[in-house]
């Protein structure tokens, strides 16, 4: 990445943190998986919802459940709940036997679009019905620059759904990978303040909850070596006048680091990314690697851990006036 900041790549360090921290590296994240397809139902199967973006962000989520193939089918619907998307991985998941789907979303806040997706997968009312000549086929790209359709009708399926609610503010898993990133890039804890950065809602009481959620993720890195500040901060990236204030607060954190003759460790708590961070600290001093969550084990871990959550529990048909 360009700019004034120092960028340290993923190094040796990055596997001695995994262990230091009690993290296993991915192939032990996956040694769960030996049990196989017969954990579970024949008919069980995971539809990943997730935001989407340029080529690197979509391939790193896909990255990331190819391995699940060994225990239950995977299909991922890009987009920030787009019917059309939705409706191509139920039609793909259904194709492939499955006609019970775990819908795991991979979104920071577990209310994102929580009540929409179920609109849309029929299991509350408010959907209508999809319109004439719509074929369902995402004309997008999944694994190039992702298109927010952002279509909104109820799809037409078969299946029965189990929705998770956890995010990834609220995921234990998520803790572990900040602590990593942050022992990855320093090199004198004493002489470093630490700002995570996230991307936060519009809504004043939503983006205190945010904050407070990932604050408790912070505690990780704050256990993990003596840095003398570990702050949470949202940029509210969507909301001109709340993104000034909030850009001021955040170059100020980052200032200040290196005022008092230290340096600014920046982690983005996004789940692939550096997103427009590096505009917003233009000129600035200070160190990152440009990560998000992914790519880490931790994610893996979460979701699976969410889709065999799901798979144990129970499963809604679509109401009554949605098309089977």
């Amino acid at each position: 990445m360009p700019l004034h900041q120092k960028l340290r790549p993923l190094s040796l360090l990055f596997m001695f943190a995994l262990l230091a921290g009690g993290v296993s590296p991915a192939s032990d994240a996956r040694a769960s998986r030996s049990e196989g397809r017969a954990s579970h139902a024949d008919d069980f199967g995971v539809m990943l919802m997730a935001h989407g973006g340029a080529a690197e962000w979509n391939q790193a989520v896909l990255d990331a459940v190819a391995s699940f193939e060994n225990d239950f089918p995977v299909e991922v619907a890009f987009g920030m709940a787009d019917a059309v998307s939705i409706q191509e991985a139920v039609h793909r998941l259904q194709a492939r036997g499955v006609r019970k789907i775990g819908v795991v979303r991979l979104f920071v806040s577990g209310e994102s679009w929580y009540e929409r997706t179920r609109q849309i997968l029929g299991l509350s009312e408010g959907a209508p019905v999809r319109p004439a000549g719509m074929d369902g086929h995402d004309h997008g790209s999944a694994h190039g620059e992702m298109v927010h359709r952002m279509e909104f009708w109820r799809v037409e399926t078969h299946a029965s759904f189990a929705m998770s609610k956890e995010g990834l503010a609220e995921a234990r898993e998520m803790g572990p990978v900040l602590a990593d990133r942050a022992r990855t890039l320093s090199r004198e804890a004493e002489a470093e303040d630490v700002l995570i950065l996230a991307h936060g809602p519009g809504a004043d009481a939503e983006n205190q909850m945010w904050l407070a959620k990932i604050d408790t993720r912070a505690d990780a890195v704050r256990d993990a070596l003596p840095f003398p500040r570990v702050q949470v901060e949202t940029l509210r990236e969507d909301w001109p006048e709340k993104r000034e204030v909030a850009e001021k607060r955040i170059r100020s954190f980052v200032k200040n680091a290196s005022d008092e003759g230290g340096t600014a460790i920046v982690i983005p708590f996004r789940v692939q990314g550096f997103g427009p961070y590096a505009d917003v600290l233009e000129g600035l001093d200070y160190v990152s690697d440009g990560l998000g969550l992914l790519p880490h084990a931790n994610v893996e871990i979460w979701i699976k851990r969410q889709a065999e959550e799901l798979a144990s529990g129970s499963f809604e048909a679509p109401v009554s006036g949605g098309q089977k």
